[in-house]
């Protein structure tokens, strides 16, 4: 071993113990191993921030961004009401997640798959009360093993097949990885059902400014149009598009007479509706409903920004009306709702008269908010990209998404661009905000990645991945076939954290096919052993990127992923062990 090598060992040894002990954030951990290897020279100086441009890098970012748009559409909300509706316990909400999921994988990009149900995890968890993190992990693994049952749900699969061919001139085909990969995701599926416990319950690292502030609900105005589809139903009905975070306060019709909103009461054209809960909640019953907001001030401009706020206790709203202080004409600001602790209101938007403490929603012209809210002594809560009102196309930001993941499943673009040029896409078309762009891109994830990318890739520059090589070809040597077999998929498992799944395969296929060739067996048992162990990353989270995308998300640590992950390692390699002579005999 040569001293780059052992110097290599270590800065890695050392960064995976700064991730493990968390006394220092992840990506500063990443950030000064990085360093270190420069500092060391493992690492050349203008090769230092090259993992700022690495597909994984790209990747990881792009799906962010294309999920978020995703969410944001409300799209996925209305799939979950219409597909599940009375799927509202968790751990029935784990299984149907991780199995759409495994199931997706196996026929699209795992990556895209995952992107895909994100969305639908954040939706069901807020239904059901949990912490996303529940589910995010394990649709993270559930993606990894549905991308081993198809030959384009992974890289690795699409790899070790070219190497086969370049062995035996005949490539593995699009269904013969399924026998295997079925019975390695039917496996995963029902172990990731039983054992979700083993994660901890994780929050969102970081407590915004807006969520410091104890925000109840909101109160806002609608108007029942004709054609809404709310439209001869009733409030019960209207109340299910919410899912139960949003209600009906009060009705009164075109005459203005008032009604008491029971469950039973037929909502007409005309009426208009006080309406309370969540930004959210209320923004997918508007949406869905067919209602028109009934704001305070003028009409819509497409540069407009919803943004919350709190009245000061100088401002000159406090004890008027948006109506009597004429808002709309003096600032060019809408009053969209208001929320004020512990009250409840009866009297429409029009009629509440705010006071100092008051949290309310307003729309204006992004070029003067600041302005206009400076003058209102008002004081902006940070930005929760709200929607509330907003027009947008519920449909553009999922197609966007399918249309990416159809040109990579073609073959005709890289993962990499075709996700890029869908974030592009998501935020020309106005599926996501500059400002929920930004927030999206989860900076400290990609800088972690970014930072670890020429610090693993030191295996290979220090010839350390040579050295690895040799050493298993020197112990496969002394096992039986079985054991090889053993070896080669622990091993692939193990490099694929810091070499990736793609590189793994391009080390570590040859010097299975190797060891095959010199004990006079046929490799293909040995190669799928490969493709598997390369596929399987539940240790880590910068190994593949479904596992870097849940993170930040999730709220995990880099101790977690082990948690779950080390028993399902070692239960893909029980069952693929015995198996893979079977399918694919040694003779």
């Amino acid at each position: 071993m040569t001293v780059a090598m052992g110097l290599s060992f270590a800065v890695i040894g050392l960064t995976m113990v700064g991730f493990v002990a968390g006394q220092l954030r992840y990506d500063l951990v990443a950030v000064l191993g990085l360093l270190l290897a420069i500092g060391l020279g493992l690492v050349p100086a203008q090769e230092a921030f090259s993992g700022f441009s690495d597909d994984i890098v790209i990747i990881v970012g792009s799906a962010l961004i294309v999920s978020a748009g995703v969410s944001r559409s409300g799209i996925m909300e209305d799939l979950v009401r219409r597909i599940a509706p009375n799927v509202t316990k968790p751990r029935l909400q784990l299984l149907l997640l991780i199995v759409v999921v495994a199931a997706l994988s196996a026929i699209m990009k795992n990556i895209g798959a995952l992107a895909l149900m994100i969305p639908i995890a954040y939706q069901m968890a807020r239904r059901s009360g949990v912490s996303p993190s529940m589910f995010l992990m394990p649709m993270s693994f559930a993606a990894l093993l549905g991308g081993l049952v198809t030959q384009v749900g992974t890289s690795p699969n699409i790899i070790v097949s070219r190497v086969r061919e370049s062995l035996t001139g005949e490539p593995f085909h699009m269904f013969d990885f399924t026998a295997s990969g079925l019975a390695l995701a039917g496996a995963g599926v029902v172990f990731l059902s039983l054992f979700y416990w083993l994660l901890p319950a994780r929050q969102r690292a970081g407590l915004a400014v807006n969520e410091a502030i104890e925000i109840t609900n909101y109160t806002t105005e609608a108007l029942v149009l004709e054609g809404s589809a709310i439209a001869g139903a009733t409030v019960a009905d209207l109340h299910k598009l919410a899912n139960g975070r949003a209600m009906v306060t009060t009705i009164r019709s075109a005459a203005d007479a008032r009604r008491v909103p029971l469950p039973d009461v037929v909502l007409r054209a005309g009426d208009q509706l006080l309406l309370e809960g969540e930004p959210e909640a209320l923004d997918l019953m508007i949406a869905q409903a067919g209602l028109r907001l009934r704001e305070r001030g003028g009409a819509v401009a497409s540069e407009d920004q919803t943004i919350e706020a709190v009245i000061g206790p100088v401002s000159p709203l406090r004890g008027r009306t948006a109506a009597e202080y004429a808002l709309h004409e003096r600032t060019g600001l809408s009053l969209l709702a208001v929320s004020r602790r512990e009250q409840r209101f009866t009297e429409r938007l029009g009629n509440i008269a705010l006071e100092a403490g008051d949290v309310v929603l307003l729309r204006g012209p992004r070029a003067r908010l600041g302005e206009d809210l400076r003058g209102l002594d008002c004081l902006p809560l940070a930005d929760r990209d709200l929607k509330l009102g907003s027009a947008r196309n519920r449909l553009l930001p999922l197609g966007i998404l399918l249309a990416a993941m159809a040109i990579t499943a073609a073959g005709l673009v890289p993962v990499g661009v075709a996700f890029f040029g869908a974030a592009v896409l998501m935020v020309l078309t106005g599926g996501l905000p500059m400002v929920g762009l930004y927030r999206a891109l989860d900076g400290p994830i990609l800088v972690m990645l970014a930072a670890l990318i020429p610090v693993s890739d030191t295996l290979r520059t220090s010839g350390a991945t040579d050295l690895i090589a040799h050493g298993l070809s020197t112990l496969a040597a002394t096992l039986p076939a079985h054991g090889a077999l053993a070896l080669i998929l622990v091993s692939a498992m193990a490099v694929t954290p810091f070499l990736n799944n793609a590189a793994t395969v391009l080390v570590m296929a040859p010097i299975a096919a190797s060891f095959a060739g010199d004990l006079g067996l046929r490799p293909e048992a040995f190669l799928m052993a490969v493709a598997i162990g390369a596929g399987s990353d539940f240790l880590t989270p910068v190994g593949h990127q479904c596992n870097t995308l849940v993170m930040g998300s999730g709220g995990y640590r880099f101790s977690d992923y082990w948690r779950l992950g080390l028993p399902l390692s070692i239960l893909v390699m029980v069952i693929s062990v015995p198996l893979l002579p079977i399918l694919w005999p040694f003779q």
